[in-house]
């Protein structure tokens, strides 16, 4: 089972700090890597292709809200620590800077899973902007560390939630990455993987919740 002591870090409160930082500095920038990259839910002004170095893209999050429940947990992706990670830098609409932020913090910080940074990001051009990027937290219940492409798998072919199913997620996501050059090996091998066990699991079978 996911661990229970929730951190109680305020990851709204690391939103509105980072936010200020952003905000001086001049354009509100948000890095992509998810389902932000398809369905941001704010107005964007500009997007481009951006390398964040130091963190790389990862299904490691249980998702018992949007995309599954704490019975049958599914699994998103997050940003660890190591290696990189290429996505889109958005560019909020100067004047929804406020309710971009609104949106984030009910979407991304429902549960404290994640917490947000001002990161530096490398554009496809060269140009460096710091961008709001929402990293995974490993102190947290939620995260998953270690599992192999058929425990991933297992969790995205069963996670069913109000934002709809674990596996339509993951679609969404490599579809996301092909259609801009971005091929991410580990996630599409997780992908086919829990297609195969969409088809040839019985509906009935018992959830999978592992243990951190």
């Amino acid at each position: 089972m996911p661990r229970s002591n929730v951190p109680t870090t305020s990851a709204a409160g690391a939103l509105t700090d980072a936010a200020a930082v952003l905000a001086a500095a001049g354009p509100l920038h948000v890095f992509a890597y998810g389902s932000l990259m398809w369905d941001p839910g704010f107005v964007v002004a500009e997007t481009a292709v951006a390398r964040l170095t130091g963190y790389h893209r990862a299904l490691c999050i249980l998702s018992i809200r949007n995309r599954g429940t704490p019975e049958c947990p599914g699994l998103v992706v997050g940003l660890k620590a190591g290696g990189s990670c290429v996505g889109q830098v958005l560019r909020v609409a100067d004047d929804g800077a406020e309710a971009a932020l609104a949106h984030l913090q009910e979407r991304e910080l429902s549960t404290n899973a994640y917490l947000p940074h001002h990161l530096a990001v490398r554009l496809a051009d060269g140009r460096r902007v710091k961008a709001l990027a929402f990293v995974a937290r490993p102190d947290h219940p939620q995260f998953m560390s270690g599992l192999s492409v058929a425990e991933q798998a297992a969790l995205v072919a069963q996670g069913v939630g109000p934002y709809g199913s674990s596996l339509d997620y993951l679609r969404h996501v490599c579809s996301a990455l092909d259609d801009r050059g971005l091929p991410d090996g580990p996630l599409h091998r997780v992908l086919a993987a829990a297609e195969a066990l969409a088809v040839s699991s019985p509906r009935n079978r018992a959830p999978t919740v592992p243990s951190p």
